[in-house]
Parts: structure tokens; C-alpha cells; sequence
């Protein structure tokens, strides 16, 4: 956990004012790990999700 604790080390030396900054990048980085996650899996669930009865099953919606 000594990251997390450099982490929570430096935030208390940053300004209040700044917090939201490091909200903002704190959420991007996640967004972007869970978009690499998704696109990382396409490639093996194109199996399934390219078949006619996967495009017949979802025809009517």
C-alpha cells in the first residue's frame, strides 16, 4: 500500500482548489482502463456476438 499512501501523502499538499482536477483525472484514468478492458475482450467475443442466430435473436428489438 505504499503507493496509495505517497498518494494520499502528496493530495493533502495539494490546495482544496485543486481537488476536483485531480477528481477529473482520477475518473479519466479509470474510463480508460475500462475502455483498454473492453476493447482487449472484443477481439474473443466476436465469436459468439458474429453469428446468424446471435443476429436473428436480436432482430426484433
Amino acid at each position: 500500500m505504499e503507493v496509495e499512501e505517497q498518494i494520499i501523502r502528496e493530495l493533502h499538499q495539494v490546495p482544496r482548489q485543486r481537488y476536483r482536477e485531480i477528481l477529473d483525472f482520477i475518473r479519466s484514468v479509470q474510463k480508460k482502463t475500462a475502455n483498454e478492458t473492453a476493447y482487449a475482450s472484443e477481439s474473443s467475443l466476436k465469436k459468439d456476438w458474429l453469428r446468424p442466430e446471435e443476429d436473428e435473436a436480436w432482430a426484433n428489438l
